[in-house]
Parts: C-alpha cells; sequence; structure tokens
C-alpha cells in the first residue's frame, strides 16, 4: 500500500513555526540538561565509583545517548511533530504504547522541576549568605518564584525563551570553561596542595588513560554508568521544539545529535579538570559539593561567585527548558485526540500552548511544595528521592524512542549496511542499555536500605517512581473510553514509511491508519 506523502497535521497546532534556527535549537538542548548543575551534582559520585576513570564513565555514558539522539533524528524526519516520543510510539506500537511513552516524558519532566527550582533557590541565597542557604522556607520561596517566572517565559514567546537561554547558558559555559582551564593548568604546573583536618591531597598529572576502562571492574563501569548517563538527559529539548524550527523535519535532529557531542566536550574537559586538581580523593571527600570546593582551590575568592552563578543559572535554564517538552507532549496528546482538547489550546498572540503551561507550571508547584512538606514532616527524604525517581522515567521514554525507531523502520533497515547501522544497531543498542538501567534501579530500590526511606516498607525511589508512571495506565484507560477515536489508530504500515534519505521523508498524517483499515479508504 502506498502513501500520498504530505505535511503532517501536526502543522494545525498553532505554534510559531520557522522561528528557530540550529544555533538556537542547540542552545536549548544544551541547556536543558544543566551542565553545570548536572556535574555539581553528580561529578563527586561518579568518581567514588570509578576514582581517575571518571573521564571514561562520561564518554561511555555519551554512547547510549548518542544512539538514542540518532533515533530521535531519524524519527523526527518522518514526524516532526512536538509530541515526539508520543507520536512515534503510536506509529511504532499504536496508541497504547505511544500514550505511555508520552506519559513518561511528562513525568520525567515534572518529577525533576522542584530539584531545579529548589538548586536555583538554595544558589540564589548562596550568592548572599551561605548560612541563609539552609532555610528550607527561604529558599522553596524563590524557589517556587523561579518556576513561576520561568512559566511565564515559556507562555510569554518562544523567542523570549530562546534568547533568555543564550545569556544563561553562556554565562554558564564561560565560567565552567575558566574553572576546567585553570585546574588543568594548576595540575599539569607545580600542582596543588590542600590540607584538610589530617588529611592532604594533591594535584594529579592527567593522563589519557583516564578515558580507557582498563582497572575498572564491570560492577564499577556499571555502577558509574547508572550514575552519570542522565547527565545527559535534557537535549531531546531541541526535537520538542521541532514545530517551532526552521525546517522542522531536519534542524531538530541534527541538533539532538550536535547537543550531544557538546555535551561530551563540556563534560570531559570538567571531569579532567575536577579530578586533577586535588585527586580523586578529595573529589569523593566532598561529592555533594565537589565543584564548589574545588573552585575555591582553583579560582581567586572572587571568581568562586561566578561557579555559584554557574550553577544557578544551570539550574534556572533547566527549569524554563524542562516546560517546553512537557507542555510540547500535552500540546500534541491533546491536538491528536488523545487526550482533553483544552491541552491544545494555543495563545493566539504568543503563539505557545495557553493552558498545557500554566497547568505544568502549577502542577510543578504543587509536587515541590508537597515534597518539602512531607520531607520535612517525616524520616522520609521525598524530595530526594523524586530526584533519583526521574531516572526511571527517562529509561522508559528513552528505551521506548530507541525501539521505536527500529520497528517503524524495519523495512529499510535491510536496504543497506548504513541503515541497519544509523536506524538499527544504534536505536537498539541505546534502547537496550536504558531498559537496563531502569530494570537495575527499579532492582537496588526496592530494598528499604536503597536511601531516602521507606514508604509501605520499600524503598522511597522505588514507590514513587512506580507509582508515578503506573498512574499513567488509569489515565490511559479513562482517555481510551473517553477519545476512542485516537485509540482506533494503527502503527504505520512497513510498506508505507517514508525512505529517510529519500525526497520525502514525511509520513502520513498521525491516524491515516486504524485498525479497521486506512481512514477514508
Amino acid at each position: 500500500m502506498s502513501t500520498v506523502v504530505q505535511e503532517p497535521a501536526m502543522a494545525d497546532k498553532g505554534l510559531k513555526g520557522g522561528t528557530l534556527g540550529l544555533v538556537a535549537v542547540i542552545v536549548i538542548g544544551v541547556a536543558s540538561t544543566a551542565p553545570g548543575y548536572s556535574l555539581a551534582a553528580s561529578i563527586g559520585f561518579v568518581t567514588d565509583e570509578v576514582g581517575v576513570k571518571a573521564p571514561f564513565i562520561m564518554l561511555f555514558a555519551f554512547v547510549p545517548m548518542a544512539c538514542i539522539a540518532a533515533s530521535f533524528f531519524y524519527m523526527n524526519k518522518a514526524d516532526p511533530d512536538c509530541g515526539t516520543n508520543f507520536t512515534w510510539g503510536v506509529r511504532a506500537f499504536g496508541p497504547k504504547a505511544g500514550w505511555i511513552a508520552g506519559w513518561g516524558c511528562i513525568v520525567a519532566d515534572l518529577v525533576i522541576m522542584p530539584n531545579l527550582a529548589g538548586i536555583s533557590g538554595q544558589y540564589m541565597v548562596l550568592l548572599f549568605s551561605e548560612s541563609a542557604a539552609d532555610n528550607i522556607y527561604l529558599t522553596t520561596s524563590i524557589g517556587i518564584l523561579f518556576i513561576v517566572a520561568m512559566t511565564w517565559i515559556c507562555w510569554k514567546g518562544i523567542e523570549l525563551s530562546a534568547r533568555s537561554q543564550v545569556l544563561l547558558l553562556g554565562t554558564e559555559l564561560v565560567v565552567l570553561a575558566i574553572f576546567a582551564v585553570i585546574a588543568l593548568a594548576k595540575s599539569f604546573g607545580d600542582g596543588v596542595t590542600e590540607t584538610v583536618g589530617d588529611v592532604t591531597y594533591q594535584s594529579v598529572t592527567p593522563s589519557l588513560s583516564w578515558m580507557s576502562p582498563t582497572g575498572l571492574s564491570s560492577s564499577g563501569i556499571i555502577a558509574g554508568l547508572v550514575l552519570a548517563v542522565f547527565i545527559y538527559w535534557g537535549w531531546d529539548t531541541c526535537v520538542s521544539v521541532n514545530e517551532e524550527s526552521k525546517d522542522s523535519s531536519k534542524t531538530p535532529g541534527r541538533a539532538a545529535v550536535l547537543s550531544t557531542l557538546i555535551l561530551l566536550a563540556i563534560y570531559l574537559i570538567v571531569s579532567y579538570g575536577a579530578v586533577s586538581l586535588l585527586g580523586p580523593a578529595f573529589v569523593t571527600d566532598n561529592a555533594d559539593e565537589a565543584i564548589y570546593q574545588l573552585g575555591k582551590v582553583a579560582l581567586p575568592t572572587w571568581m568562586v561567585k561566578l561557579l555559584v552563578i554557574a550553577v544557578l543559572t544551570s539550574a534556572a535554564a533547566s527549569c524554563q527548558t524542562t516546560i517546553l517538552p512537557a507542555t510540547r507532549t500535552m500540546l500534541s496528546m491533546g491536538s491528536h485526540g488523545a487526550a482533553p482538547a483544552k491541552l491544545a489550546r494555543i495563545d493566539r498572540k504568543r503563539l505557545t500552548p495557553d493552558f498545557s503551561t500554566w497547568l505544568f507550571g502549577a502542577g510543578s508547584v504543587l509536587w515541590y511544595l508537597m515534597l518539602v512538606v512531607v520531607s520535612n514532616n517525616t524520616e522520609t527524604d521525598a524530595y530526594s528521592a523524586s530526584i533519583a525517581a526521574v531516572g526511571m522515567a527517562i529509561a522508559v521514554y528513552y528505551g521506548l524512542s530507541g525501539v521505536s525507531c527500529i520497528v517503524y523502520y524495519r523495512r529499510h533497515l535491510t536496504t543497506s549496511i548504513k541503515n541497519f547501522v544509523l536506524m538499527g544497531v544504534l536505536p537498539g543498542f541505546g534502547g537496550t542499555v536504558l531498559i537496563y538501567v531502569f530494570c537495575k534501579t527499579v532492582w537496588d530500590a526496592r530494598n528499604a536500605d536503597y536511601g531516602y526511606g521507606t514508604l509501605f516498607g520499600v524503598g522511597t525511589v522505588l514507590v514513587i517512581g512506580t507509582l508515578l508512571l503506573l498512574l499513567g495506565v488509569p489515565l490511559m484507560l479513562w482517555c481510551s473510553m473517553k477519545y476512542p477515536t485516537f485509540f482506533s489508530y494503527a502503527p504505520d504500515p512497513p510498506d508505507t514509511v517514508p525512505d529517510p534519505y529519500g525526497e520525502d521523508t514525511l509520513a502520513a498524517p498521525l491516524g491515516t491508519y486504524t485498525k479497521g483499515g486506512r481512514r477514508g479508504g
């Protein structure tokens, strides 16, 4: 059966198309990962697992994410819909799998928002008073203001979002580069010695062998991978703004791949600088604030504040860009009739999702307040557990994206070695790694001693992650009864899938094929 290739239905959603160029989309993708904050939060724990081999783990964790980026690249060629995983899942597996993939994206974005807002509030206070940064009421209040402000920016317009990202990301990357260069210069030079209590730390000369797995156990590599793989999460925001990008079927996919490469460069140079300045032991012993403590050694006193600003702008930028994919997934679900139509409402003046944006902002504030209240009134650290649980949601929707690419393009995989590798092997490897990470997280988090306390006798991380994901099942069943037309859609038949290297790469509009045959004929 042949398909008449035409512009997909996504053109009707009302977003401001053709606004973002390649550079702007890359900026949004890199900013969404919050590289400054991600490094500050993870480098100490990664180093604890693998020592000086932290750069290798950064490189190794990049591989599955680059493979998933390949699947985004090819799926976006066929269907540049702002719902991304949601619509791609429908095309590959059917409406139920697509609905759950979209839900996984929304859950991941919602779960991480309190952490980004909390870090923004904490580091804003830290700029003025180190002691006041422990005041939970003050930092929470400022964090909520950050959520409201970033929600307003996203609602105000995609151009304002892009311009603000250039400023925030630019500040962040310049400061990180200064820190890394000075740290490496000191390590290659005379070195640095620092005594804390009875322990003396010294610089270690950087070596290319740090990017080799030699000397590491398989368990150490896996543990480091589980910790590091999610510091790359967020680049997919570039694809979520595809309908607002120039050349929507190509630009976002290219930006996704380039974003992961830029992140790799950032993470490698900063991890080299961090581990070499005072050795891996110092990084491990100061895991909670390794970059900040290293900054005190590497930088002049006045420049240490810049590191605080880098983490602050990193969290604030990510807080803003995290809103984009969630609201556009909701917009797509509403517009395709998979969820209430109100989610598809567009502000006609600003050409941005109206109801979805403010709904997500309000939901983020409520989730943030609930976590803070539970954490401060019980022995359960629900706030930290929520952050740890985000990995489960990420693994679900990234893993499904990788598998979707293989299933969707299965007819083209055997036409050339290039297709087999780029549309089959790479997405398959990335999806497999993410699914494994999900299973390992579930297995480890089932134990009460996993950390962050327990709920119902089970690790809090598992309870939060599982409940939020499973909540999607009854919601999906409710939607299937309320919106039967969408749930009558069938996956795209293999012989109708366009050649990604052909003149026409766009698939037929979503819903062209139903369980009863092709709609309208």
